[in-house]
């Protein structure tokens, strides 16, 4: 009876080992070299993407390339989700804090984030994985106001964005370098479409206005009273490229507006780019780039900015460190580091992007 019971334990003992054997050889992925062996599934992560919101470009951007990387997946099994955040600076404090993975924000804004400047109270370890559409942005004011250059907005009522949307980045360094100190007039705070409405009735005396080429408020403000496009002077404006990475020449031809008879030498203050904490898995990183890259074309169909993703623009420098992911995909691609490393102060870069990111 004793044996009878040993026997069985023991052939039970030994069931159990084959099992385990057996499901190990089954977790091995495709390693083994038997013909039966089973694939490894593809790894999967859960995407977050900051964006802005709802108005301006860059929610509908970053839709548009979330939904393409979620159509061309590769090893790793993503789902990428845009999500509505207050723009550029709290994505940068959300990436900072593990809270997404990905982000769209304006380079100035960056730049400044990186470097623990302009109103960042510390430095953010931020890295560039794409350089997207620029953001060509002027003062624009009444004909009657009296403001026929920066200088003159000494003493005025000035629009410089949204409040907390973190425009004083660039605003500032533009009207400082042409002798305009930033306590030496009213800022105020709104966004474009109420600028243009305060331009209308007086209650602000000029606004810093721009994105996309035609912008829609521009567009709206000369279409229903007289403006004038303060013009930035060229010494200046080449000093400024020269100083700050982030700032691109640009051009608004003539006829853009109405009441524009010249073509306008402007700026982009500041592209859009898509950006990650420097510690995101740089395997990840690579091919979130390789996608984007390869099916450029598709998110230019959902959105005009996706044209920016091009040999001479997505790796251009903008003063933020790119990924170590992106940089061994672009060297890969055969676009570094020509166009990172090359700073372009011809706006052939700025321009070859097409259709400028709305400010966020």
């Amino acid at each position: 009876m004793r044996i009878a019971r040993r026997s069985v334990t023991l052939s039970f003992v030994a069931l159990c080992l084959v099992s385990v054997v057996g499901c190990a050889g089954c977790n091995s992925g495709g390693s083994g070299d038997g013909e039966n062996s089973i694939p490894t599934s593809p790894r999967r992560q859960f995407l977050s993407m900051g964006t802005a919101p709802i108005g301006g470009a860059f929610p509908v951007v970053g839709g548009a390339i979330a939904e393409v990387l979620n159509e061309h997946k590769g090893e790793i099994e993503w789902k990428v989700q845009a999500k509505g955040t207050n723009g550029s600076q709290e994505n940068i404090r959300r990436l900072q804090q593990g809270e997404l993975e990905l982000a769209l924000s304006n380079a100035a804004i960056t730049y400044f984030a990186v470097r623990g400047g302009g109103t960042w109270d510390k430095k953010y370890d931020m890295r560039a994985i794409a350089t997207l559409a620029p953001n060509v942005a002027m003062f624009v004011t009444r004909s009657d106001s009296g403001i026929k250059k920066i200088a003159d907005l000494k003493g005025k009522r000035v629009i410089v964005g949204p409040a907390g949307a973190g425009f004083e980045m660039f605003v500032r360094p533009l009207v400082e370098a042409h002798g305009v100190s930033w306590e030496s007039f009213t800022v105020l705070n709104a966004p474009q479409s109420v600028a243009v409405d305060r331009l209308g009735d007086g209650s602000a005396d000029a606004a810093f206005l721009g994105g996309a080429v035609p912008t829609a408020s521009i567009t709206q403000a000369s279409s229903t009273f007289d403006i004038f496009f303060v013009p930035f002077e060229p010494e200046i404006r080449t000093k400024l490229v020269k100083d700050y990475s982030f700032f691109h020449p640009a051009t608004v031809p003539a006829g853009t507006y109405k009441g524009l008879e010249d073509d306008y030498q402007g700026l982009n203050v500041g592209s859009m780019h898509l950006i990650t904490s420097a510690s995101q898995d740089e395997d990840l990183i690579y091919a979130v780039t390789k996608s984007m890259w390869e099916n450029r074309a598709q998110i230019a169909e959902k959105h005009p900015a996706g044209k920016a993703i091009n040999e001479k623009n997505v790796a251009r420098d903008t003063g933020t460190e790119y990924h170590p992911g992106a940089i061994r995909f672009y060297q890969e691609a055969g676009i570094w580091p020509k166009a990172a490393v090359e700073n372009d102060t011809t706006g052939e870069a700025a321009e070859n992007a097409t259709e400028p990111a709305a400010q966020e």
